[in-house]
């Protein structure tokens, strides 16, 4: 029986919004969830439940699908009754001052410490100079010095007692208390000791030595009773100090009892405080500031606004931005830094729950890719300095600061492709990345999957304040989802697409003045797009009508079809006709495809021209011998050409040329051939049939107009509504053929013919036309050269 067109109702599986049972989608409640992925989810539910290392999840598929941000509610939701990890800070290490020490407290704890210390030190910095100003310190201080005054008078007067009964008298001078000689009680003058005999002067050398040895002895008592006097004023001070300072280091020992780091820092601090005193009391004769950084705290990570466990997303993950820097400080030309200049990075941001990254953006990163397994691996962040500003390499003294412990969930995002190239090019990747979560791009489109675009469509207008949607535009919507994969049994899974249509049907529904979407601002919203990007699909068809592109739409011509293309450019693609033609003549060349000689066809539309030889040998020379040269090709085609879905296309014209039995013009063809002669399916049938049916349109439809398309492609139909029309009222048709057979009977309107018994064609059938040529172009040949001879 002759293939009969298809009927309205197969060209778009239109969705009835009485499957709906509610009428705007603000009756549904947000959802979270991810959509249509059950092998995907399975797959984190288990990555983020086995705790053993190694077991960070890579989540493949194709971008678009919302990947990032269903994972990220997703784990926010599943892990929102956790308890918030710990939080972080750095504080100074007073036995090792380049190498800061790391202290972890509970939740919402590094804030409250942090402002705890700020206060201490305030306060201690309020209450020393205050203690170091009352009357009993000062007279304590007062009596310590009179006290040393008292004894070093004592001593200085009986050592100028010996001295002035020996003759000699105690001499201050610039290098400290000494004896000269001294008579009527004036010293002697150089020349007054030189005019002494000389057994005077030895006299005078021999008591001088005696009183020097007894003066340093002296001295050195009165060395003494200052360094004793001075360590008493410290102990006075201290003690003074200890009791101004006591009872604040008392309340956060009773409030961090239990925090051992914690009680060790503050007995360092409580110690230091009292081994620098001078920072706090005041300096009446020195106008430098004191510097008391060294008792901040930095508060590296704060969960104090961390509902259960944290999931960060990154958006750049560089070494900075993932192990955290130290920045440095430069004051009068020097550089230098700080404990306090040590700044997270998402790794600490995300220690205790997951961090979600782009698996191309990581390894374009070698540095931050390779730091990141040394952490996995060692459980641990390690913040390597960099001595450098500007970028440029300066000598700078920089930090050491401790280490981290390491608690994290890895999910990297990426393609199938990325995912097979690092798990081959990185030993430590499959090791590291032990869950591999597969991300489909489509679902099954069932009822409970449109319900779930339903509640899709509602979160999106919850959150994002739009025009909620009546059934039937949820139904429009759902459609959409299906033309996206060219299958009416399926849905996209690429909910970033969705979201963008449910954005703009929102916003035409305002400009409508409707407040809630309809089906026609979702329509409006594919035609307001056709319209924004089809300039050059436009173009097109201008060339075809001005007959500068050669496209015939009625009439029958000999080795000739018109076949379809799609045309890519960028967010649009559109179907365009092109002329396939063929000519075939005596020689034994075989088929010849002119781009292919010229180097302008891709492998896979090599293979299909090469396919052609196989279907002509195995139906027409199983008893006679191949013999032609055929030339095929493209015309007006000047880019490359790659794919085999016109290669059916490519055999019509072939056997026409053979059989020279014309070709109906108003009948285009898409569909890849097997040497059998079966129509296999091919991509892009909805664009292409689209493309066809405009050109007829603009050229004028007859009737008799239409598309032969793969039989296998009819579930992947879901055209626009305007070329279902014109299929309902008799204007234009669809053709499903499986076989070579059933297309050239529909182009040619002549039986294509079956075998007989004897091997034979019956005559009035195409193949026997072609079988009757091949036979002479065979003998012709034979004939040329037998005469040649």
């Amino acid at each position: 029986m002759p293939v009969q067109p298809l009927p309205p109702e197969k060209l778009r599986h239109i969705v009835d919004p009485h499957l709906f049972s509610f009428e705007t989608t603000a009756e549904l409640q947000p959802t979270t969830h991810i959509i249509g992925q059950p092998r995907g989810t399975h797959a984190i539910e288990f990555g983020i439940g086995i705790q053993s290392q190694g077991y960070n999840i890579y989540v493949m598929g194709p971008a678009g699908t919302g990947r990032a941000t269903a994972i990220e509610r997703f784990l926010q939701e599943r892990t929102a009754s956790q308890p918030p990890p710990d939080d972080w800070i750095y504080v100074h290490n007073f036995s090792t001052p380049h190498q800061p020490r790391a202290i972890a407290l509970p939740a919402r704890e590094g804030s409250v410490f942090q402002n705890r210390m700020a206060t201490l030190i305030n306060r201690i910095s309020e209450d020393l100079p205050v203690a170091f100003e009352t009357d009993t310190y000062k007279n304590a201080i007062q009596a310590a010095r009179s006290a040393f005054d008292e004894q070093q008078d004592a001593l200085l007067l009986a050592m100028q007692e010996k001295a002035a009964a020996q003759g000699f008298s105690l001499v201050k001078t610039a290098k400290g208390v000494t004896l000269a000689p001294v008579h009527n009680g004036q010293q002697l003058t150089p020349e007054q000791l030189q005019s002494l005999s000389l057994p005077e002067q030895q006299e005078l050398e021999d008591l001088l030595e005696a009183l020097s040895e007894e003066l340093e002895e002296t001295l050195y008592q009165i060395y003494r009773l200052e360094t004793d006097t001075r360590q008493q004023i410290q102990e006075i001070d201290r003690a003074v100090a200890e009791t101004a300072v006591q009872h604040h280091f008392a309340e956060l020992h009773d409030t961090y009892e239990e925090f051992e780091e914690i009680l060790l820092y503050l007995n360092e601090v409580h110690q230091d405080v009292l081994d620098q005193i001078d920072d706090f009391a005041p300096q009446l004769d020195s106008d430098e500031e004191i510097n008391l950084r060294r008792y901040e705290v930095n508060l590296l990570v704060d969960n104090s606004k961390t509902d259960g466990a944290p999931v960060i997303i990154e958006q750049n993950p560089t070494y900075n931005t993932l192990f955290g820097r130290l920045e440095y400080e430069m004051e009068s030309g020097v550089v230098f830094t700080h404990f306090t200049n040590i700044k997270a990075g998402s790794l600490h941001e995300a220690n205790g729950g997951y961090l979600i990254m782009q698996a191309t953006d990581l390894i374009k990163n070698p540095e931050a890719w390779e730091a990141l397994k040394r952490a996995l691996r060692s459980r641990e962040i390690q913040i390597v300095p960099y001595a450098t500003m500007d970028d440029t390499r300066v000598l700078a003294k920089s930090l050491l600061p401790e280490p981290i412990p390491l608690s994290v969930k890895i999910i990297l995002m990426g393609s199938i492709d990325v995912y097979y190239l690092m798990y081959q090019q990185d030993e430590d990747f499959p090791d590291l990345f032990k869950v591999r979560a597969d991300f489909d791009s489509t679902m099954l489109r069932d009822v409970d999957n449109m319900q779930e675009y339903a509640h899709f469509i509602a979160t999106r207008c919850h959150e994002e304040g739009l025009h909620h949607f009546d059934r039937t535009a949820v139904a429009k919507v759902v459609e959409f989802g299906s033309r996206l994969v060219n299958q009416q049994t399926k849905l996209s899974t690429r909910f970033g697409a969705i979201t963008d249509l449910i954005r703009e049907a929102s916003y035409w529904a305002e400009v409508n003045g409707r407040v809630i979407v309809t089906t026609d601002d979702v329509q409006q919203t594919l035609n307001e797009r056709i319209y924004r990007a089809n300039r050059i699909e436009e173009i097109v068809q201008e060339e075809i009508l001005e007959g500068t592109l050669f496209i015939a739409t009625n009439g029958a011509v000999v080795g000739q079809v018109n076949g379809l293309s799609v045309v890519d450019i960028g967010d649009y693609s559109f179907g365009q006709p092109g002329r396939i033609t063929a000519r075939t003549f005596m020689g034994e060349g075989g088929v010849i495809h002119i781009e292919r000689e010229t180097e302008m066809s891709g492998p896979i539309h090599e293979k299909g021209v090469l396919t052609l030889t196989g279907y002509l040998g195995g139906t027409y020379a199983q008893q006679q011998p191949l013999s032609l040269t055929a030339s095929l090709t493209f015309e007006q085609n000047y880019v490359g050409i790659e794919g085999d879905s016109a290669s059916s296309t490519e055999l019509y014209a072939l056997l026409s040329s053979l059989s020279e039995i014309p070709i109906k013009q108003g009948i285009a063809v898409t569909g890849s051939v097997n040497q059998r002669g079966e129509v296999q399916p091919i991509g892009g049938v909805n664009e292409k049939i689209e493309g066809f049916f405009r050109v007829c349109c603009a050229c004028g439809l007859n009737n008799e107009q239409g598309v032969i398309i793969p039989a296998s492609n009819v579930d992947s139909l879901m055209l626009h509504e305007d070329v279902v029309t014109a299929v309902a009222e008799g204007r234009f048709h669809i053709w499903p053929v499986r076989t070579v057979d059933e297309g050239m009977e529909l182009l040619t309107g002549i039986p294509a013919g079956d075998l007989d018994e004897n091997g034979l064609y019956p005559e009035g059938t195409v193949h026997y036309a072609v079988q009757n040529r091949l036979l002479e172009l065979a003998e012709d040949l034979k004939a040329f050269g037998n005469g040649e001879e």
